[in-house]
């Protein structure tokens, strides 16, 4: 059966270079302050992902990098942005919460409608857009009453997903959204890292859904962006990279190795504002 004819949408995205990026605390299963961090090869790596997302038609914009947030170049987790509204961030790790003002600031400098959350979120982290509706994870960061601050904020059904896996802490590492087209969307997804309940409701809304293998989630493979053609991919996810091809997308792998010292992988670099 030949391959479904994609069609690449011009995205705009926010990111934060990682000027003072570094394993200086550990928050999650990847981080190892033990272990040595290249900050120069996570600069060239970032910029090669910055750079890819240009070469392919996107805009790209960038926020000042705070000393003292090594983890503000994730910036997916800065804030959801739908319809040009803003929810900000609420982090649950006090080394991460002076990140959510710094990026609502921004939002706001730049004359967005801003709506400063009242319960913990860790933005596109755990809120990610399908067509009309937002799945949104719990379980380790973002908490349950966010989910119902989001729908009344952006006026969309929020579908809860429980994450059970601490290596996939945002539902970003455990789901990603290749086409957000309200007539066909469509994601992949690592089965393990959710709930008997939540696997359960992603088979009923996406029977057609690419599924990780093990070695795809152990790449974080699934922090993957989409713009409805081409999706950035971490190397090492192989298997979905296959998949992908299969089914009419162009993976494009990026190497993200050293930032995903620090829990983050292409996704996480990227905030993506849908006006």
């Amino acid at each position: 059966m030949p391959a479904v004819q994609r069609q690449a949408t011009a995205r705009h995205y926010l990111m934060c270079e990682p000027v003072h990026y570094t394993v200086s605390y550990e928050i999650n299963p990847w981080m190892d302050k033990t272990r040595y961090t290249d900050v120069e090869l996570a600069l060239r790596q970032w910029r090669t992902l910055r750079d890819t997302y240009l070469e392919l038609g996107h805009t790209v914009d960038t926020i000042d990098p705070l000393p003292g947030l090594p983890d503000m170049v994730y910036a997916a987790n800065g804030a959801t942005v739908v319809d040009g509204v803003v929810y900000s961030a609420a982090f649950r790790h006090p080394e991460r919460q002076p990140e959510g003002p710094a990026y609502e600031k921004w939002f706001v400098d730049r004359g967005f409608v801003t709506h400063t959350a009242e319960r913990t979120n860790e933005g596109e982290g755990d809120l990610l857009t399908v067509g009309d509706v937002v799945l949104a994870g719990t379980g380790f960061r973002t908490e349950r009453a966010a989910h119902a601050e989001a729908q009344e904020l952006f006026g969309r059904p929020v579908v809860s997903l429980h994450l059970v896996d601490p290596r996939y802490y945002h539902l970003d590492t455990a789901l990603a959204v290749l086409s957000s087209d309200a007539g066909d969307p469509q994601i992949a997804y690592y089965p393990p890292a959710f709930s008997p309940g939540s696997r359960a409701v992603l088979r009923t809304m996406f029977p057609d859904a690419i599924l990780a293998t093990d070695t795809d989630a152990a790449a974080l493979g699934l922090n993957a962006v989409s713009d409805g053609k081409n999706v950035v991919v971490a190397p090492g996810a192989t298997d979905l990279a296959a998949q992908l091809r299969e089914r009419g997308w162009e993976p494009i792998p990026v190497d993200t190795s050293e930032l995903l010292k620090g829990g983050g992988g292409a996704k996480c670099c990227t905030l993506e504002i849908r006006r």
